[in-house]
């Protein structure tokens, strides 16, 4: 019998490098609102007192980039204006249209892609939601902290914070939680000692009783260097598309060679990632395999994917044939067809930029076909 343990982590939404996910993401979505013709790309830079956007815009929608981008960090917690970072420290703006050479491809009468590159996507039935565990725990996990901060559950937390699950499996199947190790930063008149005790009861016991797991206090892990009280980018820098792995599965699975947040659903970066999860998802759900990955690959240009692929990995049901028909049925993987199919036009990316792009039933990519 084959036993082995895999770990994944997640961040919370105000990690530096999420802070700039969602500033990103929120440019799209204003983008969207007004036209559902724009085209993003936009990354942001934070830093002790400092906040950078740039990037290609070429819409005709009417933002203001900073002011987006300071609501985002206020509604992240950043507040304090002397602590060196917050929503009134200063922003440069350095955004540009889009190259008029990508854009040749991009504004043909049928679409074509807005980069090249390749992406997969995977699903799993050792979860509820379709994920690998190790992944969605720490994803839930990272999002129960922000929420015991944000009701003032536990008001002594400070934005910012990481979770890591360890998960024990056995032939493939999770058995049990080894180890949950957390870090959130938090006020210093609070004693380590209350905050792990706090957290336990809080957050690491309700999340994975949900899932039908425990541990004991003495395997969780707060704080590994036994003090973090500043958290956020006065702390460490931030960066859009840093966090590839937490936004997809957790390392459990291969990712593409791009970023999702930032990029309007021409990029295909973004949209044939959702394309691929979409997929994959139902394959699984539908009984096909009990495990599958999706692979596709485009060029700057391209009305359709140059490689469309299922693995199963061994566990399928019904034969690749039935399998590659079932998947090209569902979905026309053509640019356009991806953004018609999953109705990719519109505002919905600022809610993917904190906790992962899969797992979660509110996204189109993410609905089981009947």
């Amino acid at each position: 019998m084959s036993t082995y343990t895999f770990t994944s982590e997640s961040v919370c939404a105000g990690h530096p490098d999420k802070i700039c996910d969602q500033i990103s993401d929120a440019v799209v979505d204003a983008v969207l609102a007004q036209d559902p013709n724009g085209r993003v790309a936009v990354e942001t830079m934070v830093a002790h007192g400092h906040i950078i956007l740039a990037g290609e815009l070429t819409t005709t929608a009417k933002v203001d980039l900073e002011k987006i981008a300071r609501d985002q960090i206020k509604r992240l917690g950043y507040t304090d204006t002397k602590s060196g970072f917050s929503y009134e420290s200063p922003i440069a703006i350095h955004v540009h249209e889009q190259s008029p050479e990508i854009a040749v491809g991009v504004m043909q009468k049928k679409r074509g892609a807005g980069d090249q590159g390749m992406m997969f996507g995977f699903a799993t039935n050792e979860s509820v939601n379709y994920m690998p565990l190790p992944i969605t725990l720490a994803h839930e996990l990272t999002q129960r902290i922000d929420e015991v901060r944000e009701k003032k559950i536990l008001p002594y937390i400070r934005p910012d914070g990481k979770s890591q699950v360890t998960v024990a499996y056995k032939d493939g199947k999770a058995i049990g939680i080894k180890s949950v190790v957390l870090a959130v930063p938090h006020k210093e008149s609070i004693t380590l000692k209350q905050v792990k005790s706090d957290l336990y009861k809080e957050v690491v016991k309700p999340v994975l009783k949900k899932h039908g797991f425990k541990i004991s206090i003495k395997d969780l892990i707060v704080n590994g260097t036994g003090v973090w009280h500043h958290g956020g980018p006065s702390a460490d820098s931030g960066l859009t598309g840093r966090k590839i792995v937490v936004d997809g599965y957790g390392g459990y699975a291969r990712v593409g060679g791009g970023a999702f947040s930032g990029k309007d659903p021409t990029k295909v970066d973004r949209s044939g990632a959702y394309a691929a999860r979409y997929i994959a998802k139902n394959i699984v759900a539908a009984g096909l395999a009990d495990k599958a990955e999706v692979r596709l690959a485009y060029f700057i240009g391209a009305l359709a994917p140059l490689m469309q692929e299922v693995e199963t990995f061994g566990t399928n049901k019904k034969s690749q044939k039935v399998i590659d028909a079932f998947a090209a049925k569902l979905l026309d993987t053509s640019v356009e067809g991806i953004l018609e199919g999953l109705d990719l036009r519109r505002p919905i990316y600022l809610n993917t930029a904190a906790y992962g792009h899969f797992g979660r039933d509110d996204f189109p990519w993410e609905q089981v076909v009947a």
